[in-house]
């Protein structure tokens, strides 16, 4: 991109809900991010948490490839091409833009020179390993990162060396497996994606599968815990593991 000021000028048509922390740990999102119908790709097996919580590079996900999913965290550095940011709970994010990308400052369109250093934002796009390929960044309320960690339901950091945290929290679905659904994308991906990290701020949702029972697994990846984020049909947050 040869200039930030004359490549990033595009404005987003819809307001979003911002991700922001409660006294809670299950909670529900109603924004709704993206236009794009829902669509559907076989889900690929899901990696053993020990694979799942890499530092920098996200660690080994075996699966199909990228898809959608997102994080929030802190700008870091800026450049032409995008930024990067750190999650609260230490993951380091980088993001891409592109031409297509859309910007808000809370739920009001903005234009890309919203995003600056030290902002608290929300990437949402298609994600590679601790890469993003933002179709929409959020500019958060000062401070909704960091009020959302604080009281986080116990999300565990990744620590190189440490075990895996292995416990669970809320309701898992009744014989779920890992590897079983459907990997999907659009409207689907961008609400149970912010549901996840409203509850659970820190990691990078690396992409959402849609279960026989309608509800959504959201694979997270980035921290020791959780790995899998179940979030209902109404996009509301039931269980951890």
């Amino acid at each position: 991109m040869p200039s930030r000021k004359l490549t990033r000028s595009v404005v987003a048509g819809a307001a979003a809900i911002a991700v922001a922390g409660g006294s809670y740990g299950i909670v529900s999102a109603t924004s709704s991010s993206a236009s794009t119908a829902a669509s559907s790709s076989p889900a690929a097996r899901s990696a053993s948490p020990a694979a799942s919580s890499g530092s920098g590079g996200g660690g080994s996900n075996a699966r199909s490839g990228p898809a959608a999913g997102g994080s929030s965290g802190t700008v870091g550095s800026m450049s032409t091409s995008g930024f990067t940011m750190t999650t609260s709970a230490g993951q380091k994010v980088t993001v891409d833009e592109a031409s297509a990308t859309t910007y808000q400052k809370g739920t009001s369109p903005a234009s890309a020179s919203a995003i600056t250093t030290g902002e608290s934002v929300l990437v949402l796009g298609t994600v590679n390993s601790t890469t993003i390929t933002a179709t929409q960044v959020t500019v958060q309320p000062t401070g909704s990162e960091g009020s959302a960690v604080s009281s986080a339901a116990g999300v565990v950091p990744f620590q190189q060396g440490a075990p895996s945290t292995s416990k669970q929290a809320g309701q898992i679905p009744a014989n779920y497996s890992q590897g079983s659904g459907m990997i999907v994308s659009g409207t689907a991906a961008s609400k149970a994606t912010e549901a996840a990290l409203a509850a659970y701020p820190g990691g990078v949702v690396d992409r959402v599968v849609k279960l026989s029972n309608g509800e959504y697994e959201v694979h997270y990846i980035g921290v020791n815990w959780p790995h899998h984020i179940f979030v209902n049909q109404d996009f509301k947050v039931v269980g951890a593991d």
